[in-house]
């Protein structure tokens, strides 16, 4: 396994497969396809925080901060401006982006942790950055930044030569880590 910080993109919470996940793999919950139960963010919080695991929530700002969440994860799409009154030490806003005009609208929520994607070729496009345009990207940013999108255990060594803090992933995760697989 590389040494760099790692986030997993969950849909739902199943205990027994975050159970599995090494401790230094934190969780993103993003459900884009329906709205989100209180009680279930807070019983993922729960289990997190008794592995020592951090927790954000997708695209909700205030109700990750009212649950008193790790932070909050801004997909791409959403532009609306983030009050500054968010920005505390003990909660951050992580946000992603494909492109440049991406990266400016971030910097102006003052997001703190930026993924950028799609660094490998995925299903879902036609198109991936590529170390060479992810460096270019990431060297606009000015923070740090996690390399998303298309990772697997053959370019896996690749996220060490490039200029990100981390990686997360979903397959990869689910691939490789939860069945034991290296």
């Amino acid at each position: 396994m590389i040494h760099k910080t790692c986030y997993y993109f969950i849909s739902k919470f199943d205990k027994s497969l975050i159970n599995k996940l090494e401790k230094k793999i934190h969780i993103i919950y993003r459900n884009y396809q329906k709205k989100y139960e209180k009680n279930e963010i807070l019983q993922i919080k729960k289990f997190c925080k008794s592995q020592r695991r951090k927790f954000f929530l997708a695209n909700d700002l205030k109700l990750a901060k009212s649950l008193h969440l790790d932070g909050v994860y801004i997909p791409s799409f959403n532009k609306d401006p983030i009050p500054t009154s968010f920005n505390k030490n003990t909660f951050a806003i992580l946000g992603s982006a494909h492109n440049l005009n991406e990266i400016v609208q971030k910097k102006k929520q003052n997001v703190d942790l930026l993924f950028i994607s799609p660094l490998f070729k995925i299903k879902k496009k036609n198109y991936y950055l590529g170390p060479i345009k992810y460096n270019i990207l990431s060297n606009q940013f000015n923070k740090k930044t996690i390399a998303l999108g298309g990772i697997n255990k053959r370019n896996l060594k690749m996220i060490s030569k490039i200029n990100c803090y981390g990686f997360a992933s979903i397959s990869y995760i689910e691939k490789y880590k939860l069945n034991g697989n290296r």
